[in-house]
């Protein structure tokens, strides 16, 4: 990745205005309200007119509105009746206000660049009007709303038709709808012709008539559901007042059916939206969408950024410059596109048009994210802790992370995860933030790993899959992904092997992109899902299985059993081979040379034998009855690093066992079933190779007499005995030695000066019970070197009788049962005296020196 260094960071370029800084700026703030506006009170910025339109953009479709009902109210139109087909937070009640705020006293308008923009696109003077509001949000069903009527007396009415006609005419209004001319309200729907009286009466004092409706929805369910009666009744009102606008030559009429509270558009929400929206499209020409997903940015802009700082646009070109490489070296499309994708990103600059595409096209499905009002209010809250660490050239997935270091979701991540977890999906709730938390956790454990990627895109990448997941179902190409991390350059290579990684680990991807497990490439997609995948499920399977000890144990010597190549060798070399002896007795002491591989309990590491494996070295049965051919003995033992990481991976394949019981009953997608068995399969094979490294610590009597363990570099391809043998430090003789190497002068120093004879027993058990000598593999070799030096006349093997009297042997044949005899004894031939010669001895030429040569 390459260093801040190499590019401006937004927040050098565009400054974040102080209140957003500060916190100042209520999030409230986001959400207009007419009625506050209608009573002159609430926020500033909302009944404040140049404060208003000094952070208001005037989008296409705004101006267009905008011209539309100003022509209407000028009596140059025939748009009476026009509908806001917004979603919750979609900018309805701030386009209302808008209409309020230019119709309500024009001379009286600022001279701000918004304003201007609105008198120039709609071509005519703006009338003044008189406003009538019914923000229904504010209209209690039983007790109503305090309104004011037009010199500012206020009143508390009940009926929706009461309240319009008090803000037009004030007691004058309700007096000509009550039948007896009382200033009262009237329980039922006044009929068209009154509705149309009553909305004429501001002409007569030169004035337009605007009505400005708001929450429709909101009223309506509240009144339907206490008494059905009232849908009829309002459903008429709605058709009497469409009908009265209509007829009205300088009457206008702008509503907003939908209910800001997701909570009401339920099933009879949902209906009576489709009757009241089939009433209002009678006499609408089309309804209307003041932003579009063209408009969030510059929005956003005017909202968070202080006006000075966004003004010269061109300074924006350099810091998207250096975006673009970085995206440019990930993403070929964004390459080829040059300089379209440089005007998109100027556009949008200092936010990531990608990141406001996702939230404006995606989040926006969801009810419990309000579309501009959503987007804004998000922002708010990353912008303000970001604007004091983030050093990247865009606004885009990582604003969204906490500090670096921190362990906790941002703010703003944590007020997305609080949105998404309205979803139901299957009747169950999703726990996105303790998901996020965990999958962050794990990306920052990547990025420690690789140290190279400076701009914590594992952590972007996990964000980046959460955003395109929403609603339910929805996924993350990779190059939706990628597009939105790479503005800080990182290296390809290494950020591919760590989203690798991420997708290994994970809880909760989707399988379903990741069944190609044998592939380097990247899966194509990513989502994180709305249920634990196989791994969450395999990580709980293995927390069980982890306190399950014998369990696990047994396993591992199940295993051990398995990989033959422990023992492959080692008796056709000549040892007696013990297979996980129990306990020390199984190995006898009976100087053959004994080769044996201990269990876990005897595990090891370099330079300390374990107890378990002093004991096999030292013991027979019990302590008091020592081993006497203590140098006949060689241990394999398991190297206690070795032993974790062999148990570990045991606990993963039992782990992964456990998920398959799991799921037997359950009918498994194919993605699923494939999976699983890749995982077992690898898991599984996985053990004998661990099995074979592990066994690398070899234990037996060095030279000093004492217990050593060394350890080997075990090549798994090769018999482990053989690699023991080969080893200096074993000592393990495993050639035939000659006769002169067991007399005196011999490189082994068995005869103690003065010594003329020996017990052959006692010269070759030597071998096994002297540690400075070495490890004879074949004992009967030994026997054999004997036997043969006493037929090339080296030495003398003497048996004595009972009666004292002996039997001598040179260079002559012995019988085995004479070998075999205890007294049997090796004579150096200097001291020994032979009760008789071999006849064969006296042939000349056998026994130098016996016949003169030819010449004497």
């Amino acid at each position: 990745m390459a260093k801040a260094a190499d590019w401006t960071p937004w927040r050098d370029v565009v400054t974040l205005r102080d209140d957003v800084k500060t916190g100042e700026l209520s999030l409230a703030r986001f959400a207009a309200d007419l009625y506050d506006v209608v009573l002159d009170r609430g926020p500033v910025q909302y009944r404040d007119p140049k404060a208003f339109f000094s952070l208001t953009y005037p989008t296409f479709n705004l101006r267009e509105l905008v011209k539309d009902i100003m022509l209407r109210l000028a009596g140059q139109s025939e748009k009476a009746v026009r509908q806001l087909e917004l979603t919750y937070g979609g900018g309805k009640t701030h386009t209302l206000i808008t209409l309020y705020q230019l119709a309500h006293d024009p001379k009286g308008l600022p001279d701000v660049p918004a304003v201007q923009e609105f008198r120039e696109h709609a071509g005519v003077p703006f009338t003044a009007a008189r406003i009538a509001c019914l923000p229904f949000d504010k209209l209690d069903v039983e007790k109503g709303m305090e309104i004011a009527d037009p010199k500012g007396t206020r009143r508390w009415l009940k009926q929706p038709w009461s309240v319009l006609a008090y803000q037009i005419a004030g007691d004058a209004g309700l007096q000509l709808l009550h039948a007896e001319g009382r200033a009262e309200e009237r329980e039922s729907a006044p009929a068209e012709n009154l509705l149309v009286e009553l909305l004429s009466l501001p002409g007569k004092e030169g004035l337009a008539t605007l009505i400005l409706l708001d929450e429709v929805l909101m009223y309506v369910r509240e009144k339907v559901a206490a008494d059905p009666a009232w849908r009829g009744r309002m459903q008429n009102f709605f058709q009497y007042l469409t009908q009265a606008v209509t007829k009205v030559p300088r009457c206008a009429l702008v509503v907003s059916l939908l209910a800001s509270d997701p909570g009401k558009n339920d099933t009879l929400g949902k209906e009576l939206s489709l009757d009241l929206a089939e009433v209002f499209r009678r006499e609408q020409e089309h309804s209307i969408q003041p932003v579009g997903k063209e408009d969030v940015a510059e929005i956003l802009r005017r909202q968070f950024f202080t006006v000075d700082s966004i003004r010269d646009r061109e300074r924006f070109r350099a810091p998207v410059v250096a975006a673009l490489k970085g995206i440019g070296a990930l993403d070929e499309s964004t390459r080829k596109e040059g300089g379209q994708a440089e005007a998109r990103y100027l556009d949008h600059y200092p936010f990531h048009p990608e990141l406001t595409d996702v939230l404006y096209t995606k989040w926006t499905q969801m009810e419990g994210f309000q579309r501009t009002r959503g987007i804004l209010r998000t922002f708010a809250l990353a912008l303000r802790e970001a604007s004091e660490w983030d050093d990247q050239p865009l606004i885009s997935t990582n604003v969204f992370l906490a500090r670096a270091g921190s362990r906790e979701l941002s703010a703003a991540t944590r007020d997305l995860a609080t949105v998404a977890a309205t979803e139901e999906y299957e009747g169950k709730r999703q726990e996105w933030l303790t998901i996020l938390q965990g999958e962050l956790e794990k990306a920052q454990k990547i990025q420690e790993e690789y140290p190279a990627l400076r701009g914590r895109e594992v952590e972007q990448a996990v964000l980046a899959t959460f955003l395109h997941s929403q609603p339910i179902g929805q996924r993350a190409s990779t190059r939706d992904m990628i597009v939105l991390l790479g503005a800080a350059r990182p290296d390809r290579i290494e950020l591919e092997k760590c989203l690798r990684r991420w997708a290994d680990v994970s809880w909760f991807l989707d399988e379903a992109a990741l069944v190609d497990r044998a592939s380097s490439a990247l899966p194509p997609w990513w989502r994180l899902g709305s249920r634990p995948n196989l791994k969450q499920m395999h990580n709980d399977a293995r927390t069980r299985v982890s306190a399950n000890t014998e369990l696990v144990m047994s396993r591992i010597i199940e295993e051990i059993k398995r990989v033959k190549s422990l023992i492959s060798g080692a008796a056709a070399a000549g040892a007696s081979v013990h297979m996980l002896p129990k306990r020390p007795a199984d190995i006898e002491d009976d100087g053959a040379f004994h080769y044996a591989v201990l269990g876990p309990e005897a595990a090891s590491s370099s330079g300390t034998p374990s107890p378990v494996a002093r004991r096999f070295l030292e013991e027979t049965t019990t302590a008091d009855r020592p081993r006497v051919h203590r140098n006949a003995v060689v241990l394999a033992t398991l190297d206690r690093g070795g032993l974790a990481a062999l148990r570990e991976q045991v606990e993963v394949t039992i782990a992964w066992e456990d998920v398959e019981q799991q799921l037997a009953a359950q009918e498994l997608d194919a993605t699923r079933k494939h999976l699983l068995r890749t995982y077992m399969k690898e898991a599984s094979e996985a053990i004998p190779n661990l099995v074979q490294q592990a066994y690398s610590v070899i234990v037996t009597i060095g030279k000093d007499g004492n217990p050593m363990a060394f350890k080997m570099t075990v090549d798994t391809g090769k018999p482990l005995f053989e690699q023991i043998k080969r080893d200096d430090r074993s000592r393990i003789q495993d050639t035939a030695i000659s006769a002169e190497a067991i007399l005196p002068g011999g490189p082994y120093a068995l005869w103690q000066p003065g010594d003329t004879a020996r017990r052959l027993k006692d010269l070759v058990g030597a071998f096994a019970d002297v540690p400075a000598l070495p490890k004879m593999l074949q004992a009967r070799g030994i026997w054999d070197t004997v036997v043969q030096g006493m037929k090339e006349g080296s030495l003398v093997l003497r048996a004595w009788r009972p009666d004292r009297t002996y039997r001598t042997w040179w260079q002559e044949d012995i019988r085995s049962d004479d070998l075999e005899d205890p007294s049997l004894e090796v004579v150096l031939p200097e001291a020994a005296e032979l009760d008789h010669l071999d006849p064969k001895l006296l042939t000349p030429g056998r026994l130098e020196n016996l016949w003169p040569s030819e010449g004497d």
